[in-house]
């Protein structure tokens, strides 16, 4: 069984699946779905295309220079059919996929290191940029903020200053205050000099 990849966007075209188209020439275009068919009648170019596998080898995305990739070429070499050959090919193909997606993770890897950093130098650049849209802090808080990290051993500076979003209660009561009269138990007898209790008044915040 021949598994042609598609003349589009590289997937793997199945035998009874997918679109055959013959130019006058005698060339065949092997197709895997409509959609790339489309594209094709329509000529644009595959690499133009982020869905493609060309568009993915152009911009360094999948693995071009692989020796598992030289066993996916296609001969036209007819063979001889043997039977311990087609069970070594079975044994071979497996171990041959499993080299591939391995070396395939490890390529993935190897793009991907660094993201991490980019992304947080574009950010930092996107901040810089358009730093007049964001929300100014108050003195109070610049001085508050500054003073926290100087006792950390850290210099601030005010360009760098974050505003922070105050938290906003949905739900909850109010706060009132209420006064309450406590005799004060300082005195022994709990008299003074005029023979009247002594009345403190405080005020509390009840939730």
């Amino acid at each position: 069984m021949r598994v042609d990849p598609c003349f589009f966007c590289g997937r793997p075209s199945y035998p009874s699946k997918g679109i055959t188209f013959v130019r006058n020439d005698g060339k065949s275009f092997r197709f895997c779905r409509s959609k790339c068919h489309r594209n094709f009648k329509m000529k644009r170019n595959p690499r133009s295309l982020r869905w493609t596998k060309a568009s993915r080898v152009k911009a360094g995305k999948e693995m071009v220079c692989d020796s598992t990739l030289l066993f996916g070429a296609r001969r036209n070499v007819p063979e001889r059919y043997n039977r311990d050959l087609v069970e070594k090919t079975i044994v071979a193909m497996k171990r041959i996929s499993e080299i591939r997606s391995r070396r395939e993770r490890v390529f993935y890897k190897k793009r991907m290191a660094g993201k991490r950093a980019r992304e947080l130098a574009q950010a930092r650049k996107l901040v810089s940029e358009n730093e007049h849209l964001l929300p100014r802090l108050r003195g109070s808080e610049i001085k508050r903020l500054k003073e926290l990290n100087a006792e950390a051993g850290m210099e601030v500076e005010d360009e760098e200053l974050v505003a922070k979003k105050h938290e906003v209660k949905v739900f909850g009561g109010e706060a009132r205050k209420v006064k309450i009269q406590i005799p004060d138990e300082s005195s022994d007898d709990g008299e003074d000099d005029d023979g009247q209790d002594e009345i403190q008044d405080e005020e509390m915040e009840v939730y």
